[in-house]
Formats: C-alpha cells, structure tokens, sequence
C-alpha cells in the first residue's frame, strides 16, 4: 500500500463528474452548494447532448450559488479525462462516477492508479469480486474510496437510526420493506445498457439498492436471505420484481418487497420497524413521511417527528449534500467517511446473496467468503 494522500486543506478539493444521465443533476447541484470548500472542474459523458445539458445545469447552479464554477472542462471519453489529469492540463482530486454499474470496477482501479480519490453512485459494482477489487485497489494506491448512500442522510432515516442506537425499541421482532414504484419499457429503452446484467442489474440492485443498504445500515448485519425474482412485465435480462425473506444476526425477522410495475406511478418507499417496545413506519414516495411513531417511553426526539418528514416528487431524496459534506469532510481530514467502499460492500453482499438465492432455490448465509 502507497502512503495515503494527504488531506486537503489549503484550496478548494477539485471534482470531475463522470456520466451526465438521471442522477448529474443531484451530483452538480450538491457541489455547487459547497462551493466554499469545492469546485466541479471537469464532466464527462460520451453523449455530446448530456454533456450539454450538464454544461447548462453547471452554469444555472453557478448562478444560483455565487462563487460556484460556472463552466467546467468537457471531456468526451473518460480516457481522455485521465490523460488530462496526468497531464496536469486539468487537476483533479476526486472523480464521481454516476457511470453504468458495471463500468464501476474499471473506472475506479484506473482512477486510483493515477492517485485519485473515487467516489462512485450505487450500487459500486454489479459483482461481488469486482467490488472487493475496488476496495483493494484503492487502498494500494492510498487514495479513498466512497460509494454514495445519500438515503443515510435523510432527516427521516436520520431520526430512526438514533431511536435504534438509544434502544426504544427494544427486541426487534420484525422488519418490513416496500418498494412500490413504477419504471415503464421507455425508461429501459433510452440507454443499451439498462436492465441488462454485466451493467445495470435489475430491481435489486439498481432501483433498490439504497433500500437494500437500510436493512444492514439500521437493523444490523443479515444472517440469512431467501430471495425469489421474476421479469414480469418489462423486456429486460434481469428482475422487475422481487421478494426477500431475511434473517438478522440480532434475531429480527424481516422481508422485502420491489417492483417496478407499480400503476400508474410511484406508490411506496416505506420501512416499518416492530419492537417490544417501539413501531416505526416510515412511508412516502422514498422513505420521508413518518406515518407511524409509538414508543413505551419518552424523548425529546419524539418532538422532531413532523418537522423530519418533507415532501418530494423525487426518489433520490435530498441526501446529497449532507453525503458530500461528509465526503469532503474526510478528505479535509476532518471526520471519518461514513460511507466508504467497506460500507458499499456491504449492501452488495447482500444483493449478491440474494441474487445467489434466487438462482440456486435456497438461503444464502452471510458473510459470504471473501
């Protein structure tokens, strides 16, 4: 292992965006928001006309949030964005990668040997052994690696994990996730790569993984998971709609629920928590409605219920400034990052086992072998 980059705390921490689709807007806006402490130097797309339409995206941001960039380097492959950045033509500290899921692993190991820092959207990889490969490749090259698990950071989520670290709930007997939405043949038609298995992964593991990441983020780590998936209604190579059922360490029980066949449109993002001596549901579109709330005792926390909820017409959230906060945090050597690539492998565990399970007609056991 190289020794680590040091922290940075004389300049701004210099970010290239890598893949302009769906997700960009949140990257860029939430760089933007920290522009005392950031700046968004590079994007990079293969499709000239996201590469535009970020470049608009940067600019209105940059207006919005002055002292921001404005304009940012354009770059038409992400070999040619590497070049420039060993070149020195365009420095770079940290590369997003908001790529196709199978392109993770690559994207990551090459950025890494050229000594930058990785954070990539979820999930990190779409196998297991590839995932654990980021992680190694990163930690020899001494450079960070992050996986972005905004939904952590919802003020909903935020609330629940520390009613689950204070003990209100008590014995955990049972857990229950939903995931209710709608994505129609166009949504898998506008890119070759979508729901395909070597770059997307299916409902699982694309759509769901953020979900996927509560049940060991805030229940605890899965003894077993017994999964059943099925292609429904979609013409895709993977799962439209899948059901867990799953086994806790701490004794838990629990399932989880997706499909992406819901009519006519988003219906649910919802976890309900039942313990001996709490009931926590929480609903909406993505998990930022608290429905239900009962615990045997009392708190000053029980006060914040109505102002933690909020309203979206979004699934991703609000998560990513809060998330880039944390990432710039560590970088600057400030805090430590609370959603690196040992945390992301952690949720792919878990979907591998439950694609494992599916395939083979048995329950898979955690941890698998590294």
């Amino acid at each position: 292992m190289l020794h680590p980059i040091a922290p940075i705390t004389d300049r701004r921490i210099r970010i290239a965006l890598v893949g302009c689709g769906r997700i960009s807007r949140n990257h860029i806006k939430a760089i933007a928001l920290h522009h005392d402490r950031a700046e968004l130097v590079a994007i990079c797309d293969t499709q000239p006309e996201r590469l535009d339409k970020a470049q608009q995206l940067v600019t209105e941001a940059g207006a919005e949030h002055p002292g921001a960039a404005t304009n940012s380097a354009q770059f038409g492959t992400y070999s040619e964005l590497l070049a420039a950045v060993q070149t020195n033509i365009t420095p770079v500290d940290l590369v997003v990668l908001a790529t196709p899921s199978g392109l993770h692993p690559s994207q990551a190991i090459a950025a890494a040997e050229v000594g930058l820092h990785v954070c990539t959207e979820k999930p990190m990889a779409t196998r297991w052994a590839d995932g654990v490969e980021m992680v190694k490749a990163c930690d020899d090259a001494g450079v960070r690696l992050f996986v972005v698990k905004q939904n952590r950071f919802n003020s909903t989520l935020q609330l629940v994990k520390r009613q689950l670290r204070a003990g209100r709930f008590g014995k955990l007997a049972m857990v229950a996730v939903n995931v209710f939405w709608q994505r129609p043949q166009s949504y898998y038609n506008q890119d070759s790569w979508r729901g395909t298995w070597e770059f997307d992964g299916g409902a699982l593991m694309n759509q769901a993984s953020h979900y996927v990441d509560l049940l060991d983020w805030l229940v605890g780590p899965v003894e077993s998971v017994s999964a059943s998936i099925a292609t429904l209604g979609r013409v895709i190579e993977v799962e439209d709609t899948a059901a867990l059922q799953l086994r806790w360490r701490n004794g838990a029980l629990g399932t989880m629920a997706v499909t992406m066949l819901t009519y006519p449109k988003n219906l649910e993002g919802s976890i309900t928590l039942l313990g001996e001596t709490g009931t926590v549901r929480i609903g909406g579109p993505a998990v930022n409605q608290i429905e239900h709330w009962a615990f045997a005792d009392e708190s000053s926390d029980d006060a914040l219920v109505e102002q933690a909820s909020y309203a979206t017409t979004s699934v991703y959230g609000y998560g990513h400034p809060p998330y880039y906060a944390n990432v710039l945090d560590a970088l600057q050597g400030k805090e430590d990052a609370l959603c690196d690539g040992r945390e992301g492998l952690r949720s792919l565990e878990l979907l591998i086992g439950a694609y494992r399970s599916a395939r083979d007609g048995r329950a898979v056991h955690l941890p698998m072998e590294y």
